[in-house]
Order: C-alpha cells, then structure tokens, then sequence
C-alpha cells in the first residue's frame, strides 16, 4: 500500500539542503526517514542526517514511497533499479529516465558525503550493500537495456563472491559496453566464461582505491 510521508516528515525533506541534502529535523523524523530509507546518519562526527537516492528522489517529486515490508530490505518497494529478467518491471519511458537520473545523482551526492575524500569516482559503502541494485543503477543510468522475460538485455545477479555481481548479456558487443559502463563508475570488472554453457559475463566489484 502506498504511504507518503507524514506532512511533517515532508517538510523536513523538502526543506533539506538543495546541494548536499542534509536534513534538519527532530531525532523522532530523522529516525523515521532512516528507517524508511529516505536518510541515513553519517557515521563520523557530528553525525548529522542525509538524504539517500530514495529521499532525494521525493524531494523533487519522482516517485512514490511504498511502505517497506517488516521483513523486507531497506530498499525494498521504494526504488528498484532494473536488475533485468523482471516479472512486474516498470515502465520504460520520460518519467522512468527522470526516476533514474535523478537517483543516480542521489548516488554521487551520497559518494560525496561519505567517502572519507568525498570522491564521487568510486562507490561508497550504500553500494557494497546493496551491490545488485547499486551495478543495476550505473547500468540503468547510462542507458543500458535491461533484459526482459524472454530476450536480450543486462540481467545482474548475486554471485557466492564476497563484494561481486555477475552481468549476463547475451550480445557480447553490449555485454563489453556494460563492462566499459561498470568501469566508469568506479567497478572493477572482468569477463568469464560459465564453465559449463559457455555463456560469457562480467563479475564486477566495487572499486576500493
């Protein structure tokens, strides 16, 4: 069931800085948009509060908030990147491509704030916890096809490797184009070959240094 914030939780948003999107609320509405996954604290002193992708993303109108499920991961009904080989996807068009600029410059803010050198030319540590949704993002954000039920397209999946994703695309010119996307968003990636299928993909790791 969609829920939008409560008016005062709006507000808080809405009044966040323009550029860094730090907030400024009662710890009762910080706490609450952390917990919905429109904020975080930042770990290091003073510890003030932030806008995630999600809740820059409210802030400037492009989407709606669904309450997350008590189970469910943070990011769960809020913003799901196109992981590819979806059963309900969203649709494609203007108002998905504004969803996903708009949260991938959320991104870039959140690499900025919480990098120890602000470097927004690698992923911060919201990526190498979520590393499918984050590789899905960079992909979909650079115009990426995203791969659909029964054809072509990018599907990223989970690997047993620590800290990796793997990239399927069945054409091999489009899966070197996601390697060269995945590279310039501060991914360290490699092409194999399944042992099995011969089925060529990418395992990509978010890039430490």
């Amino acid at each position: 069931m969609t829920r939008p914030p409560t008016a005062a939780q709006r507000r808080v948003i809405d009044a966040a800085d323009p550029v860094t999107g730090r907030l400024r609320g009662t710890e009762a509405q910080l706490a609450a948009l952390v917990k919905r996954g429109l904020a975080f604290r930042h770990p290091r002193p003073p510890h003030d509060h932030f806008l995630t992708p999600e809740g820059h993303r409210v802030r400037q109108g492009v989407m709606q908030v669904h309450e997350p499920a008590t189970e469910a991961p943070a990011t769960a009904g809020v913003f799901a990147a196109r992981v590819g080989g979806e059963e309900a996807a969203p649709q494609s068009g203007p108002a998905r491509r504004r969803e996903v600029h708009s949260a991938w410059q959320g991104l870039l803010e959140l690499r900025r704030m919480t990098n120890p050198d602000g470097s927004v030319e690698r992923p911060c540590g919201w990526e190498r916890t979520h590393l499918v949704q984050a590789a899905a993002l960079a992909l979909e954000a650079a115009g990426h096809h995203p791969g659909g039920q029964g054809g072509g397209g990018y599907r990223v999946r989970e690997t047993p490797q620590p800290e990796a994703v793997a990239v399927y695309e069945p054409d091999g010119e489009a899966l070197r184009a996601c390697a060269a996307t995945l590279e310039g968003a501060g991914w360290q990636v490699s092409e194999h070959r399944a042992p099995r299928t011969g089925t060529r993909y990418l395992l990509a790791s978010p890039r430490r240094a």
